[in-house]
């Protein structure tokens, strides 16, 4: 027994010899590694050529995709996945958008509570606010005067309400569908 103990306390001190040589420590990181890829303060994820680019001041953003929300300034609440989603948005009152497919949204300039899932969704709805697009070519050209007029809209297949440029509270189901006006309250 006392063998043992004796041959456990050497093998235990040269161990410990050991761990304070130089050669044999960690070598301990000089600073604490950074965010993962594409994590960025303010709650903000970006991972893409130019993704956020512009980003100043906004908070909660998350940008997936070459020049996805590229001029995003202050907005802040935006979810942009896709190449050139929300790539302009960025005025006063611009935020809490969700853009999903290639040029999604690509144009809208400070319109805020959209929701565009589809290639090419809400492109020129440049001040546009409150509206729901799926299907690529949906409200392409919604609020294209930039009037402020084309907002609550509900449009779901492929190209539908898409010469609507200044109307507001309309519903349209189905491919190419420009009717089923819904009166907004």
């Amino acid at each position: 027994m006392k063998t043992r103990l004796k041959i456990f306390t050497t093998i235990l001190s040269v161990l410990a010899c050991c761990a304070f040589l130089p050669t044999m420590q960690a070598q301990l990181p000089l600073e604490i590694p950074g965010n993962p890829d594409g994590c960025y303060p303010n709650f903000t994820t970006a991972e893409g050529c130019n993704a956020l680019h512009q980003l100043f001041g906004g908070i909660g953003n998350t940008a997936i995709g070459w020049y996805s929300n590229f001029l995003a300034g202050d907005a802040s609440f935006n979810t942009a996945l896709g190449a050139g989603t929300l790539a302009l948005d960025s005025g006063i009152g611009a935020g809490q958008n969700t853009a999903v497919g290639t040029a999604a949204m690509i144009l809208s300039l400070s319109g805020n509570s959209n929701v565009a899932v589809g290639s090419n969704a809400l492109v020129q709805s440049l001040t546009g606010s409150f509206n729901n697009g799926v299907g690529s070519f949906v409200l392409y050209n919604n609020d294209l005067d930039g009037a402020g007029l084309g907002n609550d809209h509900n449009a779901f297949g492929d190209s539908a309400l898409f010469s609507n440029i200044d109307g507001s509270g309309n519903c349209a189901f189905g491919n190419g569908a420009l009717f089923f006006q819904c009166f907004h309250q």
